[in-house]
């Protein structure tokens, strides 16, 4: 006799299933994946707790529109595979997105059962039904049906950058039979997803494996290809692309401008994520990337990416490593769950601090940053308190090596070559919202080069948005 369903009631009362782990004290000293992911049993006692709202506004948290109650309940129905398949319809990178999107401020912020008690674990479930889910071919891989239309003869899309906006506009034109190539400027298709973001959160697996797919489907990839430089827009319609898709983000970065920052062990988060993610530092010597020794660490900055970097020089064998923010732990914009598992891997938070200038040795080594200290003050446009400096209260910290955190700009070179590109005063391209068209005609644009820095799934649904557009004019 089958048992009966679990009243709302009782999902109430259910806790929320914790996500398995590393040991923090093992973990600090490898790259591998913090969070293992559910079981199956641990799927299944998640799903049940969804109360399947008839009027459902976790749907309308999430930046993509995923059917969260449709593929939840295909999931405690026994049936991943349709659960991966109801996932697909919007999300193009859902093992990416499991990982590494900020769930707690979007779809489960906004979950009915987290009014009262604690909201579903939409991102868990997301990231278990992608991973168990074995794709027969790679078309269903995409998009979780069994066939994709056959690929059309002489039209063909471009796309600038391999993060993840031009990789959710490839996946989706190429899953209709559209041919896509992208050209990317570094070695490895991923953009931030390979480069930025350290395997401990992502595994380059599972990046390859999306990447993969598009291969299998027709998409090629061209590396080593600089947007602006080596590529350009007017070239690649002179070629006969039908459309071009700028996805190069805004991986300019942002420096602190104090005395001393030109000093030798002085790094921007980009090149030093980038250097020990997609060249594999983390791997040496099995992989012959070298990467900057450092012991004493300090990391400017309270992002993600500040977290990525402080937690990542821990496990290339710093002794210690600090945070230093100009307000509290409460202001840090990161992720809750990032900055917990920072702590527990013994970071310190130094809040209420703002460097001043670096220090060097003889040999133009830095040897300590000074540090003024701060308070808060009213708050100011962003909603967050306004640090104010405390006069003549100052300290000094011993570090042989920074790491610069405190956020990215567009870079100007690929809006430079491409005459008649509107962009903003801060160099951020100009679309159309709905369509992410940019002023010149089908040529569209989107990620953080329309936006600024934002999330991985915000970049993902201006991806949808474009190859909607761009698969409506070349199909119609």
């Amino acid at each position: 006799m089958c048992a009966a369903a679990p009243t709302d009631r009782k999902r109430a009362k259910a806790p929320r299933t914790p996500m398995p782990e590393q040991p923090a004290k093992v973990r600090v000293g490898n790259f591998g994946e913090v969070a293992l992911g559910y079981t199956p049993d641990m799927a299944l006692a998640e799903a049940a707790r969804c109360l399947r709202c008839k009027k459902p506004a976790c749907v309308a948290g999430c930046p993509v529109g995923i059917d969260i109650p449709g593929f939840i309940a295909a999931l405690a129905d026994g049936d991943p595979r349709r659960a991966y398949a109801v996932i697909r319809q919007t999300n193009s990178l859902p093992a990416v997105c499991g990982r590494v999107c900020p769930q707690e401020t979007q779809c489960e912020q906004a979950c009915i059962l987290g009014k009262k008690h604690e909201p579903v674990a939409i991102g868990r479930l997301e990231r278990y039904v992608a991973d168990a889910f074995l794709a027969d071919d790679a078309c269903e891989e995409l998009t979780g049906a069994p066939a994709c239309p056959a690929g059309l003869e002489d039209v063909r899309v471009a796309c600038i950058g391999a993060g993840p906006a031009s990789l959710t506009v490839a996946g989706s034109l190429a899953a209709r039979g559209i041919g896509v190539d992208v050209y990317e400027a570094l070695h490895e298709p991923g953009g931030v997803l390979v480069y930025g973001i350290p395997e401990f959160r992502l595994p380059k697996a599972v990046v390859g494996r999306e990447v993969a797919a598009m291969r299998d489907l027709g998409v090629r990839f061209f590396t080593n290809w600089v947007g602006g430089r080596t590529v350009t827009v007017p070239e690649l319609l002179e070629k006969g692309y039908r459309a071009v898709f700028i996805g190069v983000g805004a991986g300019l970065p942002t420096f602190l401008n104090i005395p001393g920052e030109n000093l030798i062990g002085v790094f921007s988060a980009n090149e030093y994520l980038t250097r020990v993610n997609l060249g594999r530092a983390y791997a040496f010597p099995d992989w012959d990337t070298p990467v900057y020794p450092g012991k004493r660490v300090v990391v400017f900055g309270a992002g993600n990416v500040a977290l990525d970097a402080a937690r990542t020089a821990a496990r290339l064998g710093a002794e210690r490593v600090a945070i230093v923010y100009r307000r509290t732990e409460n202001e840090m914009p990161a992720r809750r769950e990032e900055i917990h598992h920072a702590k527990e891997e013994g970071i310190e938070l130094f809040c209420l601090h703002a460097p001043l200038s670096f220090t060097g040795d003889a040999q133009g080594r830095l040897v300590s940053v000074l540090l003024q200290k701060m308070r808060l003050g009213e708050p100011d446009d962003s909603g967050r308190c306004r640090p104010l400096a405390c006069e003549g209260e100052f300290c000094e910290l011993a570090t042989d090596m920074a790491v610069v955190a405190v956020g990215t700009r567009a870079n100007p070179l690929l809006p430079r070559t491409t005459p008649g590109l509107a962009t903003n005063r801060w160099g951020y391209i100009g679309v159309d919202e709905a369509t992410g068209e940019t002023n010149i005609p089908n040529v569209f644009a989107g990620g953080d080069i329309v936006t600024g820095a934002a999330t991985v799934i915000s970049a993902m649904g201006a991806g949808r948005r474009a190859a909607a557009t761009i698969a409506g004019r070349l199909l119609a």
